[in-house]
């Protein structure tokens, strides 16, 4: 398991309950009263300034095992953007941010990698007040497709952040009678072992998805992630056959030496507190979904916002 992912658990609330519960209606995993949000929320929320570099927010990221960073006011503690990982992987090759690293910094990785983060964050915000309920935090996150929703005073500073990953712990070992073959994503794109970084990075951005099971011969080995991307700068992997600078020296790799840990899955007719359980307790954010050997779907963390944005009274 990765430094990251170990970092994230840590920080997890614990839950309580086992997996020998009958079903339930979630009411006890978070409170549902107005401003309620902070009972679920980590207070504990790490930003950076927008004159960090790229490299330096990537690390950041990769260290705490976090998909999205804040950017903030270094005076003000402000909210003034994010840096999410597909950002980066949109930088590196697969959208329009590339343009930046192309056409200013004509593919120089070195240089391009320590421009200030505010060149590729995004501006377009999400977030919640404190006195924001568990429902309406859950229908921003649902509606605006964010994976991590901050809350902010009447100021916009940062008090606290709700992510994805707090929702699956709470689901996290109760039988919910619901299965992982209704909320699993059907629509999986795959690539091969032996695609290149660079194309994986094109197909995150074109195809919308943060993750990538990967085959070869006919085998899953594994899943390639934006954040396996950033893992790979920021670990200085990446850098090891470049000779000139050029981005395309990084990207050209296979995507096979992103696959790190083993490979974990899970049936479609499990219930989805058992694969949460499994998420948490792996430090993943993803389950692709076998049947007879064979790949049928994946279950991402974002589809415990959907099951419980969709599914009344599961926490509500």
């Amino acid at each position: 398991m990765k430094k990251g992912a170990d970092r994230r658990e840590a920080r997890m609330p614990i839950q309580p309950g086992s997996m020998d519960r009958g079903p339930v209606e979630f009411q006890s995993r978070a409170a549902k009263r107005t401003g309620d949000i902070l009972t679920v929320a980590n207070p504990n929320v790490v930003t950076v300034p927008p004159t960090t570099t790229i490299m330096g927010a990537i690390k950041t990221m990769t260290y705490y095992g976090f998909n999205r960073l804040p950017i903030t006011d270094a005076g003000t503690n402000r909210l003034i953007g994010f840096l999410s990982s597909v950002d980066v992987v949109d930088f590196l090759g697969g959208g329009i941010r590339h343009n930046l690293l192309k056409e200013k910094y004509e593919g120089n990785i070195f240089v391009g990698i320590n421009a200030d983060v505010r060149e590729i964050m995004s501006t377009h915000l999400a977030y919640a007040s404190e006195k924001t309920s568990v429902d309406d935090a859950l229908k921003i996150m649902y509606e605006r497709n964010v994976g991590g929703l901050p809350i902010v005073d009447e100021e916009t500073r940062i008090k606290a952040i709700v992510t994805e990953e707090d929702f699956v712990h709470l689901i996290a070992g109760i039988k919910t009678g619901i299965t992982v073959k209704e909320f699993m994503s059907p629509r999986v794109v795959t690539v091969s072992s032996q695609t290149s970084i660079e194309k994986v990075t094109q197909t995150i951005i074109q195809q919308g998805f943060r993750r990538l099971p990967v085959f070869q011969d006919r085998l899953l080995i594994g899943i390639a992630t934006a954040f396996d991307i950033m893992r790979y700068l920021a670990s200085g992997e990446a850098f090891k056959q470049v000779v000139t600078g050029h981005v395309q020296e990084v990207m050209e790799q296979p995507v096979k030496s992103l696959i790190v840990g083993d490979l974990v899955t899970i049936e479609g007719k499990a219930d989805l507190g058992e694969a949460a359980q499994t998420m948490s307790e792996k430090g993943i954010g993803a389950l692709p979904v076998m049947e007879g050997g064979s790949l049928v779907g994946i279950l991402t963390e974002r589809d415990f916002i959907r099951a419980v944005q969709e599914r009344r009274g599961i926490i509500s």
